[in-house]
């Protein structure tokens, strides 16, 4: 099993594993159970965590379930959804259910699930440095427990938290990062709420926070977003076209300036809000209002730009925005509690430091090839990859759900030295150009 005291002090892998997020589990579950292929995945958590801070009850993914680590690479991997369903005795349960979309919090037992039983993840280790030996023609990791070797090193750590400078300062009991909503907004019944935010995570927290018993109601609840409305993600058909492989390799060969336009202008087919979370926060607000006459529980203010935070004049916090296409309004709002659904960016990869001077970058990215390989200068056989970290390379994707086990497949094939099936490309010729698939790895 995947925990904290799977040790061995001196090893060679032909790939360690860096977090154990989902990219990373992912892969180390496609290369489970293949001894020619000997691997560690390290992460520093004590056992598996996946956003616990905001799995509020009755949030939903909003991807298909067969979007999990395996089964869009290799259905018949015994780390599938359906093999976590199987094994705990509720497969013929959960059809009956019929849930629209996978809870939130099944998917999140099903990736503990799949960590645990994987006796190539170590737990409660933290990697300190990242460093190569040119005589050796090898990576040394050393973490706080071990000091091991490697061919290639798989860097999945994911992303964290992200408040914008007007709030990053002030963070504590009363204004935190919806990370730590669970934990923080317990006592929120009869205050000031200010939620920042309009993505999916702001709109659950607006909804829990109204959908709470009277005793545990806010007094106010105020949600403000840059965007111009609440907007829906948009799931049509041919808009999943871009989460599909064929789009991610045509993205990957487009100019910079026009990726960094085409993910600006897709964004809601990744962060938008879930439509049936828009009709429950819509049928929420109609009740409060025209049912219980509670007129002022309840502030929408879209198209707005929070510029400061500042301590109230008696207690709790003054929020200041502007109105987007007013740029001479200034709107205040008391609070007593502020969440931040202000998204996430990729971690820091400080263990990286020994090797900066030798990858190449682009912007705050380092730059991949198609197989997530990190170009620098040292041999082509030993590679740095990376995962869930180059989304102005890879597209709105790399983060998401929807290719993890694709893409985990690319790197997987990469250090196996063989060439995966590719299933077909999508209905849209994304490019004029005729599709040409070159030689990508190096075995």
């Amino acid at each position: 099993m995947g925990h904290e005291n799977n040790r061995s002090d001196a090893a060679h892998f032909r790939c360690i594993g860096i977090g154990v997020g989902p990219a990373n589990l992912s892969l180390a579950s496609l290369l489970h159970g293949r001894p020619e292929v000997p691997n560690l995945f390290i992460d520093r958590k004590k056992s598996f965590s996946w956003h616990d801070g905001q799995q509020i009850p009755g949030t939903t993914l909003q991807v298909s379930q067969f979007k999990d680590l395996v089964s869009l690479a290799d259905p018949s991997n015994p780390f599938s959804f359906l093999a976590y369903l199987h094994e705990k005795g509720r497969v013929y349960h959960f059809l009956n259910a019929r849930f629209d979309d996978v809870p939130r919090r099944e998917f999140r037992n099903y990736l503990a699930w799949a960590s645990c039983r994987n006796e190539n993840i170590a737990f409660g280790e933290s990697v300190r440095e990242v460093g190569f030996d040119d005589a050796q023609n090898r990576f040394i990791v050393r973490t706080d427990c071990r000091t091991a070797t490697a061919e290639h090193v798989v860097v999945g750590v994911g992303s964290r938290p992200w408040v914008p400078p007007q709030g990053a300062s002030l963070l504590g009991p009363t204004q935190f990062h919806v990370a730590d909503y669970l934990g923080s907004a317990r006592d929120v019944g009869g205050k000031r709420v200010v939620v920042v935010g309009g993505g999916q995570s702001g709109a659950e927290v607006f909804l829990d926070l109204i959908s709470r018993p009277q005793a545990e109601l806010p007094r106010r609840v105020s949600w403000i977003s840059r965007r111009q409305n609440f907007f829906p993600i948009d799931d049509s058909p041919f808009t999943n076209d871009f989460y599909m492989p064929s789009h991610a390799d045509y993205f990957y060969g487009l100019p910079r300036e026009q990726r960094h336009a085409l993910n600006t202008r897709h964004i809601l087919t990744s962060d938008g809000i879930s439509e049936s979370t828009l009709r429950e926060i819509y049928q929420a607000i109609y009740v409060h209002r025209f049912v219980e006459d509670n007129d002022d529980l309840v502030g929408l203010h879209p198209d707005r730009e929070v510029f400061e935070v500042t301590p109230g004049a008696v207690d709790g916090w003054e929020v200041s925005a502007r109105h987007n296409g007013e740029p001479d309004s200034l709107e205040k709002y008391d609070a007593d509690v502020i969440v931040w659904a202000t998204g996430y960016r990729p971690a820091a990869m400080d263990f990286l430091a020994p090797l900066a001077g030798r990858l190449e970058r682009e912007g705050e990215e380092l730059r991949v090839d198609e197989d997530y390989a990190v170009l620098w200068d040292g041999p082509a056989d030993r590679r740095v990859f990376v995962q869930n970290g180059v989304r102005g390379q890879r597209g709105l994707a790399d983060p998401n759900l929807s290719l993890n086990a694709w893409r985990s497949r690319r790197i997987a094939d990469r250090l196996i030295g063989v060439r995966g099936d590719e299933q077909k490309a999508s209905f849209i010729e994304w490019s004029s150009k005729a599709a040409r698939r070159e030689d990508r790895w190096t075995a």
